[in-house]
């Protein structure tokens, strides 16, 4: 299950020629798709494009009427790979997944796939996850699209702007037999706006005709010497064709402006942050209108040497906006207009950051540097002067009155329980070298757990902790999730250890579906869906490939039953790797799943329990072992009633959704028993009340009886 539906923006994607679709980008990609007659798309879901995969998902009833098939892929690399249907017919294929990551799992298909070119348009949607928002390494798409000869689109943000990109990044393909990347920032996924619809197509050339009468071109394979010529072929008839393409078609855009002498130029994605840093200046107004000239690279890759020539000639200095590092555009703009004899001064790294995000606040500081240096007039006098060393100095400020928050496991997860029998089992066998993976396991490396040495890659967390194979006595610990086991884990992991008789420990967390992109179902998923094969146990995959000791906790939060397992698993005489399987659901898509059905049984006036637990504060120590080796969010501190006792005891908040680990964490440490356990009943039955009024009047004589006891003493 996805973490929400798209049922009812997927009917939108029925509009046809002339009508109004409204939305956010991401989804707006899916219909250009479908305008552009698509024939297949793939892709492995992740930031910022989790989206559309979730609504091709949704969709699928209407595209296979148009005679698409979408494929949920299990990796990127299996997404790339499919593209190779455009290699030898004409059937445009799309494929989608999370940059830069996805690209570099993707990489092998992606650099097979430029080299021999397509026929058929192949566009591959890269979501850009760059700045302080994004959970990956800092890196670009952009040497990867220079590195392998694919163009690559950065759409400014707007929703038309997005759609025809779409839609002529298949043209470009198709025109210059070349894959187009086309990149979507963060921001730029998530920009609402509409656009005017046009008629879904379908593909005049069908998947049914190239199964009838396949072809095959073996000059199409990278292989020598076929890719001599391939190389040859980039140089001489692919680049001029893209180049011609992208000017003919006005793929790139200028905004003429007031002052002639200098001008502006950036990436597309840069568009907006840019305009609302120079409308803060007085540069630009609220609706885009710049008194600088711009130019808008959409296409950043290839660049083309005339259009910067014919912008730069007669301006004395330009701003060129690249974010991120190394600075390839402003490397080769230099190149253009030395080659082409013009003294146009390029600022770019040198008013700006060498890296990072480019925030509203470092274009405005850049832009106001720029103009200082080039144009002082067109700054208000009264301006305060910004500088990007001031920017640090402002957030240092800032830090000395708000606390840090790093990211941390979400209220009742049921991977937190792990890590607490974790920390339990190091007190007993002494400090354990843990080998991460990428997903919500991750924040064990932060506080309170501090577990977890590095992370190499989507299921690679077996492979990582390999070479420590059981050394003098000592065994390593991997963390596997279950998105990342059927990523790629089941053989670059468990496949790999077993090979190498590895003597280590691997823990595979079974949420029942890829939690941490958005709880889109997996081969284990425990639900059923028409259009996928679910439900194939971890274990049984994993005593397939020859892993022979298995163990399988089906309740996380048993935290004494967890920390046994370790320990057993840490000590045992067997060799090799030993797997356990730790499953409970995830949840966050657990509370957004059963809540709505919890809020319709009350309001059909049905009995509904909702446990949640507590401390009692005259019982707590006011020790907080158990925020130390939980922390659990719903738990914090309060004052001591008793006026005797200084220390603040603990207390459970309201966002606490009774998953029960806080007490079972206290009671496996041997800590205090101070933790209790309480029902909310909804639409309580006789019986239910009964049972309460007894409790009350019990309750209430030892009460009063205690109390007459205190007043006689």
């Amino acid at each position: 299950m996805a973490e929400r539906s798209f049922k009812k923006e997927v009917e939108q994607l029925k509009l046809g020629a002339g009508q109004e679709f409204r939305g956010e980008a991401i989804l707006c990609v899916t219909k250009a798709l479908l305008q552009s007659g698509v024939s297949y798309v793939s892709g492995y879901q992740g930031a910022p494009i989790s989206h559309l995969i979730d609504v091709l998902n949704d969709a699928e009833p209407m595209l296979k009427e148009l005679g698409v098939r979408f494929e949920s892929s299990a990796n990127e690399a299996a997404a790339a790979a499919a593209l190779s249907v455009s290699v030898s017919y004409p059937l445009r294929g799309a494929c989608t997944f999370k940059a830069p990551v996805g690209t570099n799992v993707a990489s092998d298909a992606l650099a097979n796939l430029s080299s021999g070119g397509v026929k058929g348009g192949a566009l591959i949607i890269v979501g850009e996850d760059y700045g302080e928002g994004s959970s990956i390494m800092q890196e670009r798409s952009h040497a990867f699209a220079m590195k392998s000869q694919m163009w690559l689109l950065d759409p400014r943000p707007n929703v038309q702007t997005i759609v025809d990109m779409v839609e002529k990044g298949f043209q470009l393909s198709e025109i210059s037999n070349t894959a187009v990347m086309l990149q979507m920032r963060i921001r730029a996924c998530h920009v609402y706006g509409s656009f005017i619809a046009k008629d879904n197509v379908r593909p005049d050339f069908t998947r049914m005709d190239a199964l009838s009468n396949p072809v095959r071109d073996i000059t199409r394979y990278a292989l020598p010497p076929f890719t001599y010529e391939h190389e040859k072929e980039k140089v001489e008839q692919r680049w001029p064709a893209a180049v011609k393409f992208i000017v003919d078609n006005k793929i790139n855009e200028f905004f003429d402006g007031e002052v002639s002498d200098v001008g502006i130029v950036m990436q597309g994605g840069m568009y907006n942050n840019t305009l609302r840093a120079m409308e803060i200046l007085g540069l630009a107004d609220i609706y885009g209108n710049s008194r600088i000239p711009i130019y808008v690279l959409n296409a950043t890759y290839p660049l083309v040497d005339a259009e910067f020539v014919r912008f730069c000639a007669g301006k004395k200095a330009i701003m060129l906006i690249e974010e991120g590092q190394p600075n390839f555009i402003e490397q080769a703009v230099n190149t253009i207009l030395r080659q082409a004899d013009l003294q146009t001064r390029v600022e770019g790294k040198s008013v700006l950051p060498m890296a990072g995000e480019y925030t509203g606040g470092v274009l405005k500081a850049g832009v106001q540097k720029f103009c200082t240096l080039h144009r002082p007039d067109l700054l208000a006098p009264d301006e305060p002067m910004l500088t990007n060393k001031s920017l640090p100095a402002a957030l240092d400020t800032l830090g000395t009155n708000v606390q840090g928050r790093p990211p941390s496991f979400c209220t009742g997860c049921p991977e937190r329980p792990i890590f607490s029998a974790m920390k339990l089992v190091q007190q007993e066998v002494g400090p354990l070298h843990v080998s991460a993976d990428i997903g919500c396991h991750t924040f064990a490396a932060l506080q309170p757990f501090n577990l977890g040495q590095a992370t190499m890659g989507y299921g690679l967390g077996g492979a990582g902790a390999s070479p420590l194979s059981g050394e003098g006595g000592r065994r390593p610990v991997a963390v596997v999730g279950d998105g990342g086991f059927w990523h790629n884990g089941l053989v670059s992991s468990v496949g790999h250890q077993v090979f190498n008789k590895t003597d280590g420990v691997m823990l595979i967390v079974d949420n029942g579906y890829a939690a941490a992109t958005g709880g889109q179902d997996i081969l284990s998923s425990a639900a059923t869906v028409d259009t996928r094969s679910t439900q194939h146990p971890i274990e049984k995959a994993v005593r397939g490939v020859g892993v022979e000791w298995v163990r399988h906790i089906t309740r996380t939060y048993d935290v004494a039953g967890m920390r046994d397992t370790l320990r057993e698993a840490l000590t045992t005489e067997t060799k090799g790797p030993k797997v356990i399987i730790a499953s409970s659901e995830c949840m966050l898509n657990k509370q957004r799943r059963i809540k709505p059905l919890l809020r319709d049984a009350v309001k059909r006036g049905e009995r509904v329990v909702r446990d949640r637990f507590g401390v009692d504060p005259d019982t707590c120590t006011g020790d907080h072992s158990c925020i130390r080796l939980s922390g659990c969010p719903s738990l914090t501190i309060a004052p001591n009633p008793d006026p005797l006792r200084r220390d603040p005891v603990t207390r459970v908040i309201d966002t606490c959704v009774g998953c029960g680990n806080c007490g079972e964490v206290a009671h496996a440490a041997v800590l205090c028993p101070s933790f209790y356990q309480a029902s909310i009943i909804d639409n309580p039955t006789g019986w239910d009340k009964f049972k309460q009024r007894m409790r009350d009047a019990v309750i209430g004589f030892f009460q009063r009886r205690l109390e007459r006891k205190a007043v006689t003493a």
